[in-house]
């Protein structure tokens, strides 16, 4: 089945608020096994939306519409597509308690355009709002069926779960399930030249390559009648994977992320860490202190962005300054050592670059950036020439270090 999904406010067009809707929905219907081929945002314009709307209910099976079901003027989805669809709009009595009763639980006052949104079309299936006043709406046709929302994300996520959810599945019983394997320290390139003789072969399940901050993702999708059966599909080319990629591997879990995995391997393995950042300015301790727990492993996170804060709070060398710069791989390691004998940790990381958009030179450009590691003494540095605006070259450092990071913990310290 085919489903097509129109966003309804002005509000979306003028980027006043994020369609985080949109996201959702799409998300939800992949994984009922509904092929979007459209999405379109409309502002709140009768005339413009009906134009949309006949197009819609001409090339798809199923059309969700979100936002335009509230009291007010401008909000007229529900009586767009009651007219397109040739029904009348009738009072409903129990979303009209319910309108009566949300507002006297509060202790407010109704005004008489809420009871507009009692009124629905003839002949649908009323999807009752326990988050909000507006009830959506099933309108079944000969040829479509229109499903209409409420805009507010904490009205239509609760509604599309409890009740659209079921009611699509019904109409579409096979699901898709997905898997997502997730690597580090491995170009997109090379990714898919590993993978393209199963990119040429797939059918079911497929596999799709996403590009991230020094990360590639996989994400591996399996149609079938239930989610044990999709994920019986999947296995084997996740083992696949597994098998040709083997420790570059981060995690298999979508909502884990890299630092979280190194959170993990710290956990694991009783290790602390200590960090000294110049270019980055506090963002590599950043990410890892959003992963809850990591206080008993990240011991102290040094901002040294002058020459004078590396020598005073690492004991980075004044000879290696003067000779090989603040931007230098001699100094990267100094940084690394030195957050590491400072804070008594085992592991240590340095950070030092030229971040933009001023500051380079001929011999080291923006965009150069020398990141070590130290593990009990022995250090790893690595050199990186990154592209893009200041935020950019800072984000692949952070994201390279904690790679970098991840590499020497399993290399390194041999576990």
């Amino acid at each position: 089945m085919t489903v097509e999904l129109i966003c309804v406010g002005t509000e979306l067009l003028l980027g006043n608020i994020v369609n985080t809707n949109a996201a959702y929905l799409a998300e939800q219907c992949a994984l009922l096994g509904l092929s979007m081929y459209y999405q379109s945002v409309v502002g709140d314009n009768p005339d413009r939306l009906k134009e949309l709307l006949v197009t819609a209910k001409e090339r798809s099976d199923l059309v969700i519409l979100c936002g335009g079901l509230g009291p007010t003027q401008d909000d007229l989805t529900k009586e767009t597509a009651a007219e397109v669809m040739g029904r009348r709009l009738v009072l409903d009595l129990r979303a009209r308690d319910e309108i009566d009763a949300y507002f006297r639980q509060r202790g407010s006052a109704i005004t008489e355009n809420n009871w507009k949104q009692a009124m629905v079309p003839q002949g649908s299936i009323v999807l009752y709002n326990a988050n909000g006043t507006a009830p959506g709406i099933i309108l079944e046709g000969e040829n479509v069926c229109l499903i209409l929302l409420p805009g507010p994300p904490g009205e239509l996520i609760p509604m599309f779960k409890a009740q659209v959810f079921p009611y699509l599945h019904r109409l579409q019983p096979e699901i898709i399930c997905s898997k997502m394997v997730k690597l580090c320290g491995v170009g997109e390139s090379r990714v898919e030249t590993e993978i393209l003789d199963l990119i040429e072969g797939q059918s079911n399940p497929t596999i799709a390559t996403y590009a991230k901050t020094a990360e590639v993702h996989l994400r591996i999708t399996a149609k079938a009648a239930s989610e044990a059966e999709a994920l019986s599909l999947i296995a084997p080319m996740e083992a696949e994977l597994c098998r040709r990629f083997g420790s570059a591997i981060y995690t298999d879990e979508e909502a884990v992320t890299l630092e979280e995995a190194i959170y993990q391997l710290l956990k694991k393995h009783q290790l602390t860490l200590a960090t000294a950042e110049s270019c980055t300015g506090g963002l590599l301790s950043g990410r890892l202190v959003n992963v809850p727990g990591i206080s008993s492993y990240f011991k102290e996170g040094y901002v040294t962005y002058s020459n004078e804060a590396k020598e005073k709070l690492l004991g980075v060398s004044h000879q290696t300054l003067e000779m090989f710069g603040a931007v230098s791989k001699e100094t990267a390691a100094e940084m690394a050592s030195g957050c590491m004998k400072a804070a008594g940790a085992e592991l240590g990381i340095g950070i030092t670059g030229v971040a933009g958009p001023d500051g380079g030179t001929k011999e080291k450009p923006v965009g150069l950036v020398y990141i070590g590691c130290c593990y009990q003494g022995k250090c790893s540095v690595k050199e990186f020439l990154f592209h893009g605006n200041r935020s950019r070259v800072r984000e692949s450092s952070v994201a390279q270090a904690l790679t970098l990071l991840r590499a020497v913990i399993l290399d390194e310290a041999g576990v």
